[in-house]
C-alpha cells in the first residue's frame, strides 16, 4: 500500500461525524490521500477546547455515501495520517431498550457486527498476518471522557451498553428488532462497524456517542422509524451532542498520554508502514 506522505497541518483528535453535524467545525480544509482512495470528503482541522481537531463527514458533506458505501478505511487512515490519536465516532442509533428514549446518549463498551460487504480490514492482501485483541472495543481513556463530559448536562448519558451494527441502508424488521433485545442489546445503527475495528488496527482509541433518535421495530408500535424521524430528532438535539463533543475534546488524554489501545500493535509484524 502506498500514498503519498501527509505534510499538511495536524491534530491529535479526530471526529467523525454522522448525520447533522457536517459543519460541526469551522477550520482549515485539507486534502488527505490514503492507499484506499480519498476520504469521504476533505478534512477540516480546527482548534477546539484548546486541542487541534480533524474532522471528516462520514457520509460527505452532501450526504451522498449510503452507510454501506462508506469508505471507513480511507476516513480512519486519513484520520490517523494527520496525527489523530484519540477518535469520537458520534452515531444516530434506535434503542433497543424502552428506558433509553430519543435524546439519550449511549456511550457503548461492547459491539456486535452484523455488516458485511465492507472494506473492514487494512491486513486484506496475502502475506504478513496480524491478528489483533477485540474482546473490548472502545477506548476505556474516551468513554470515561464522554461520561466526564456528561455530567451536568442537557442530555442523559448512559454508561455503558452493546450496539449491534446492521448493514442498511433499510432499517430493521420487527423480528430482527425483537431478535436483538431478546440478546440483551442496548442500541442499532448502521456506521460504528468497522470504524471502530479499523481504529483498533491502526492503534487508534476509538469512543462511539451513540444518540438515540427513536425506539426500534421491536418497541414501536405503529410503522416504525423513518428517515425523517432520525433526522428530525437528530437536528433537534445537534447542538447539545455538539456541546458534549466540544466539552468532551477538552477531556481527552493528550497525544504522549499512554493508553492500552496505542500498543495493540506492539510485536505485531505488518504488511505496511502506520501513517
Amino acid at each position: 500500500m502506498t500514498s503519498q506522505p501527509y505534510a499538511g497541518p495536524r491534530a491529535d483528535i479526530g471526529i467523525i461525524g454522522g448525520s447533522g453535524l457536517y459543519s460541526l467545525l469551522d477550520g482549515e480544509t485539507v486534502e488527505v490521500e490514503t492507499p484506499f482512495g480519498p476520504p469521504s470528503d476533505p478534512l477540516t482541522i480546527a482548534e477546539v477546547a484548546g486541542r487541534r481537531v480533524a474532522f471528516v463527514p462520514r457520509h460527505g458533506l452532501d450526504h451522498r455515501f449510503p452507510p454501506h458505501r462508506v469508505n471507513y478505511r480511507a476516513n480512519v487512515w486519513a484520520l490517523r495520517a494527520v496525527g489523530a490519536r484519540q477518535v469520537l465516532g458520534p452515531c444516530a442509533v434506535g434503542s433497543l431498550k424502552p428506558e433509553n428514549g430519543a435524546g439519550t446518549v449511549v456511550v457503548p463498551d461492547q459491539l456486535v457486527d452484523r455488516t458485511w460487504g465492507r472494506g473492514h480490514t487494512f491486513f486484506d492482501e496475502p502475506g504478513t498476518v496480524a491478528h489483533l485483541p477485540f474482546a473490548d472495543p472502545y477506548c476505556p481513556q474516551g468513554r470515561a471522557a464522554v461520561l466526564a463530559a456528561g455530567v451536568g448536562g442537557d442530555l442523559p448519558v448512559v454508561d455503558g451498553g452493546t450496539i449491534v451494527v446492521i448493514n442498511g441502508p433499510r432499517f430493521s424488521s420487527r423480528a430482527e428488532s425483537l431478535w436483538h433485545q431478546a440478546q440483551g442489546w442496548s442500541v442499532v445503527g448502521m456506521t460504528a462497524a468497522p470504524e471502530v475495528s479499523l481504529a483498533r488496527e491502526l492503534s487508534l482509541c476509538f469512543t462511539t456517542t451513540a444518540l438515540v433518535t427513536d425506539l426500534d421495530a421491536g418497541l414501536e408500535h405503529g410503522e416504525g422509524v423513518t428517515h425523517e424521524e432520525v433526522l428530525r430528532v437528530f437536528g433537534e438535539n445537534i447542538h447539545k451532542v455538539r456541546d458534549l463533543l466540544i466539552a468532551t475534546v477538552g477531556r481527552l488524554p493528550g497525544p504522549d498520554d499512554d493508553c492500552r489501545c496505542r500498543h495493540v500493535l506492539d510485536g505485531q509484524p505488518l504488511p505496511f508502514e502506520l501513517p
